[in-house]
């Protein structure tokens, strides 16, 4: 089961997917509410209509993490009939995953983070992990924002934008090592809005519950959204919650945010987490 990260959606996880599947698991990519197939795309940002996008109302504003797990968890409940399940989260999916690790940890065989936040009670949120001094050299989209966050409930992004100084700044956040065309290709499937509260909400793994469950952790070498440094310290710092139960480290040293363009090699580590 694969959970997408912020601005994005489960059509992101596509080429794992694909791959997965010819391996012969059953692959779920889970949609957060109001992203991919319910996907909301504010009329203004079609027109590219800055000064409108900036004050037009989002439906994810007021949507928080309980929301974001339910999804989740309510997709785990139903495939769990069926099998073990393997919970895999990307970037912001990973708040997601931790907290369906506390809410049904019988439920699932596996959980993976790639590149993913993994909260702790030093860093209890997305947004504390964000701005530990282990990310400092992370890029930041702030200064893309378009409209107030506080006001609108959403960080709203313009990924239609045709300044090179924005697409240079989103490249580097997102897949700087990829070819234009495939950075491109990248962006058309990123949402504009995210709502606040996902980043601020809680979502701390409890030993007793999430602190049961096998894990690992797909390390990006040349991550610039969640710095290398930054995964290193989510880890050591869940490990040293249940050091009975320590991650499973895969590196990909240079591999950036959305991970190696060939899906190959992220997908071999996931075949291995079923058995």
């Amino acid at each position: 089961m694969l959970v997408h990260g912020t601005h994005s959606a489960g059509a992101f996880w596509m080429p794992i997917a694909r791959e997965l599947t010819l391996r012969g698991h059953r692959v779920v990519m889970v949609d957060q509410p109001w992203h991919g197939t319910e996907a909301f795309l504010p009329e203004s940002y079609q027109r590219q209509d800055l000064e409108a996008m900036a004050a037009e109302p989002s439906p994810l504003m007021g949507l928080g993490l309980e929301d974001y797990e339910a999804r989740v968890t309510g997709v785990v409940r139903r495939a769990a009939r069926n099998g073990p399940v393997v919970l895999v989260g990307h970037s912001l999916g990973g708040v997601s995953v931790s907290r369906v690790g506390n809410a049904v940890p019988h439920l699932l065989h596996h959980i993976c983070y790639m590149a993913a936040f993994c909260p702790s009670r030093a860093l209890p949120t997305a947004d504390a992990c964000t701005a530990a001094p282990e990310n400092a050299d992370a890029v930041s989209p702030v200064e893309l924002t378009v409209g107030d966050p506080d006001r609108l409930g959403v960080l709203r992004l313009n990924f239609r934008t045709g300044e090179r100084r924005e697409l240079a700044l989103l490249k580097e956040m997102i897949c700087a090592d990829y070819p234009e065309a495939d950075f491109r290709r990248v962006l058309a499937g990123m949402q504009t809005d995210e709502p606040v509260a996902a980043y601020a909400g809680r979502a701390v793994g409890r030993a007793e519950s999430w602190g049961r469950v096998r894990r690992t952790y797909l390390r990006f070498g040349r991550d610039r959204t969640i710095a290398t440094a930054l995964q290193d310290r989510m880890v050591a710092e869940a490990d040293a919650l249940t050091p009975g139960n320590r991650f499973r480290v895969h590196d990909f040293p240079e591999a950036s945010h959305v991970g190696p363009l060939d899906p190959a090699p992220v997908t071999a580590v996931l075949d291995t987490l079923a058995a």
